[in-house]
């Protein structure tokens, strides 16, 4: 029986969450399964994919063949690659102290680049908090100052003085 490691849609419509199983090739979609062995959900940032890394090895090793999404996402949490080592370490190009190595190497690397992926998600969030709040600040103050333009009487004009009108008939006179 050909079997593949594919995945199983839930959730609601624009909202899909996905569960990665072990299926006959025949199966519909959504339909019979062998064995779950894990879930994906692509709406987080970065997606959240959680695999039972020795089951799914252990069926990519029997001969299970991924559809190409899960071939990427057991790419990305080294399923493919721990495989690959293991190659290696058969035909005796590799120990297994050192396939062991360059595995935990390799992780090492990716956990690096997921955490500072979300490192630098949250602080992007956090300068945008910081910026629309500055931003409403200054809107208020914009408009505190218009309410206050508004409410206050509008300035009376200076009634000239007799000193005033004396100095402009002095200019009217010098003008002529």
């Amino acid at each position: 029986m050909a079997t593949k490691i594919r995945l199983q849609r839930h959730g609601k419509k624009g909202k899909p969450f996905y569960y990665i199983v072990v299926a006959d090739a025949r199966a519909p979609r959504d339909g019979r399964f062998i064995e779950r062995v894990g879930s994906y959900n692509p709406n987080t940032n970065p997606a959240t994919i959680d695999i039972n890394f020795d089951k799914t090895l252990e069926w990519v090793n029997n001969g299970a063949q991924p559809t190409d999404t899960c071939r990427a996402i057991l790419s990305y949490k080294g399923v493919l690659y721990k495989k690959h080592l293991q190659g290696g370490v058969k035909k005796g190009a590799l120990t297994v102290e050192q396939a062991d190595a360059k595995f935990a190497e390799w992780q090492d690397q990716k956990d690096g680049k997921i955490t500072g992926k979300k490192t630098s998600l949250t602080s992007a969030k956090d300068e945008a908090r910081k910026l629309a709040l500055i931003a409403e600040a200054k809107k208020k103050e914009d408009k505190a100052a218009a309410i206050a333009a508004k409410n206050t009487p509008p300035a009376e004009e200076v009634e000239e003085t007799p000193a005033d009108d004396a100095a402009a008939e002095t200019e009217a006179e010098s003008a002529e």
